[in-house]
């Protein structure tokens, strides 16, 4: 599977941003994906991820509400928007796909990983 992030960018802080995700293959939906990101100078943590049915969704604790994961099994897209930014959701955000649901969401670990799509959060 090959993944295709975009959407990041400046952004001042109390804004919005989707990221996309564009996968490769025509079975996209039968992957599960999800969405990392690593801040400067700090490790890759896990974000979100969504089951290849949409009927489940798990988040990192860090960011309740702010976050949502969302996902086009026709366009073969995953998307994240991020709500209220803040200077430290500035990060790379790398999009992920695994065929384990509980991979992804309980280990935070995926075989398929994306170029990231930096974001910057201005204060």
């Amino acid at each position: 599977v090959q993944l295709q992030a975009s959407g990041g960018g400046l952004v001042q802080a109390g804004g919005s941003l989707r990221l996309s995700c564009a996968a490769s293959r025509q079975t996209f939906s039968r992957y599960n994906m999800g969405w990392f990101r690593r801040p400067p100078g700090k490790e890759r943590d896990f974000v979100a991820a969504i089951a290849w049915s949409d009927s489940n969704k798990c988040y990192t604790d860090s960011v309740p509400g702010r976050f949502t994961i969302s996902r086009d099994n026709a366009n073969n897209t995953v998307y994240l928007q991020i709500n209220s930014l803040k200077p430290e959701d500035t990060a790379v955000y790398y999009c992920v796909a695994d065929q384990d649901y509980f991979k992804l969401c309980t280990s935070r670990r995926a075989d398929y990983w994306g170029q990231g799509t930096k974001v910057t959060v201005s204060s």
